[in-house]
């Protein structure tokens, strides 16, 4: 395991900024993975792609987002350009729908990551919340099951 770049900010307890942030990449005997950890979009994801890539799969943050954080939470369609400059061959979007903590609905980071693969005819990897991935069968089709929570009642 490598740590590399990630861009945020630590603030836990009461002091800012006392600790460091990363993201990591995982090489196994058959795969290298992109594990983003919390992080906006900024140039590492390109540097890393150049230094460690291509990546079978990236792991990458794409919810709590905000206009006014763009620096600490990637927005749904910056993934798109992280996985492109990372040359990750599949990405599954991560940091979604627990918690709220920016005011975006629940769902709205899966909807708008999936939109936007859709229009570059990419696949985006959606588990459902602690369904588990198998890394040999990555071209999976996966289905939108947040849909059918959002049109429930």
């Amino acid at each position: 395991m490598t740590l590399t770049p990630a861009r945020h900010f630590s603030g836990r307890l009461f002091k800012r900024n006392a600790s460091l942030w990363t993201s990591f990449v995982l090489k196994t005997p058959t795969k290298t993975l992109f594990l983003g950890g919390d992080s906006g979009y900024s140039p590492h994801f390109k540097a890393v792609g150049e230094q460690f890539g291509p990546f079978d799969l990236a792991v990458l943050e794409c919810g709590q987002y905000n206009p006014q954080w763009p620096y600490i939470h990637s927005f749904p369609e910056d993934l798109l350009i992280e996985a492109a400059e990372l040359n990750a061959r599949h990405f599954m979007p991560v940091h979604h729908s627990k918690f709220k903590l920016s005011n975006h609905p629940w769902y709205e980071p899966l909807q708008r990551v999936t939109t936007a693969a859709a229009k570059e005819n990419r696949v985006v990897t959606t588990p459902k919340i602690g369904e588990q991935v198998n890394l040999d069968q990555l071209d999976k089709v996966w289905g939108k099951w947040w849909e059918g929570f959002i049109h429930s009642k």
